[in-house]
């Protein structure tokens, strides 16, 4: 898994130009990936507290602040600190009291206590924690009995031909485009693909997912495969739980 400190300085430096370059490089198929991710969240109440941690510039916590401005409270939290500004100037465009609050913390140590919010998520974020099982057992303790997480990640299509196109842009036009525009010097955009391609597949995650506790595992391809939400629930009774010797591991249909 990457180095935390190394990953740290490499989303640093490319900050300032993070989110020009997804909505480029994604051809702003980004922003209709994180509407799906907080549809997937099932938010049921203003009362629903949610947490998103690996917010990045916040572009998730604040499309929940968009599609459901009832919203009492809405965290995003960081381990980079550039970017945690970057995601706090953002949000103080709203005036708005219910408006999302941003910080700097560790996703394998987060400053909360057990159970307090009814929604977790990530986007694009988990496969950069130093210990991904550690991260999900993470987003598992903070929620609610009953409460849902998240995971939006890149994946690989499974269709042959796409799968095809998707590896050349991917693995070779991208991390050059993408160096090309951030001016990384730690060669951000070489990392990236690079990270997919050592990220666990789909039913990987979704079996990590049940070992930390989750159950109802549903997964989610969007445009053919290139990003995939999984869904966990926490149960209501954690001792009915961990008694249970089958598990739910649902594949939905491409959106």
């Amino acid at each position: 898994m990457p180095e935390g400190p190394k990953v740290r300085r490499m989303f640093a430096a490319i900050a300032s130009r993070y989110d020009l370059l997804n909505r480029l490089l994604s051809f702003r198929r980004d922003v209709a990936w994180r509407k799906a991710a907080v549809r997937a969240a099932g938010i049921g109440s203003p009362r629903d507290r949610v947490l998103d941690i690996c917010t990045g510039t916040g572009d998730l916590a604040l499309q929940f602040r968009e599609s459901h401005p009832e919203l009492e409270t809405i965290i995003g939290t960081d381990f980079c600190p550039e970017m945690v500004v970057l995601a706090d100037r953002k949000a103080r465009r709203d005036a708005s009291p219910n408006r999302p609050a941003f910080g700097v913390a560790d996703s394998l140590k987060l400053p909360f206590a057990d159970a307090s919010f009814d929604v977790v998520t990530v986007g694009f974020g988990i496969r950069n924690v130093a210990d991904l099982r550690q991260g999900l057992a993470e987003m598992y303790r903070v929620l609610t009995p009953g409460g849902r997480a998240v995971v939006l990640e890149f994946s690989e299509p499974t269709a042959p031909v796409f799968r095809h196109l998707y590896r050349f842009y991917f693995h070779s036009l991208l991390p050059r485009v993408g160096q090309w525009l951030s001016k990384s010097p730690d060669d951000a955009y070489r990392y990236l693909p690079e990270s997919v391609a050592r990220f666990p597949d789909r039913w990987t995650l979704a079996r990590l997912l049940e070992e930390v506790g989750f159950e109802k595992i549903d997964i989610r391809p969007l445009t053919l495969g290139i990003a995939v939400i999984h869904v966990g629930n926490r149960p209501e009774s954690d001792a009915a739980s961990r008694g249970s010797s089958r598990s739910a591991v649902a594949a939905s249909p491409a959106i």
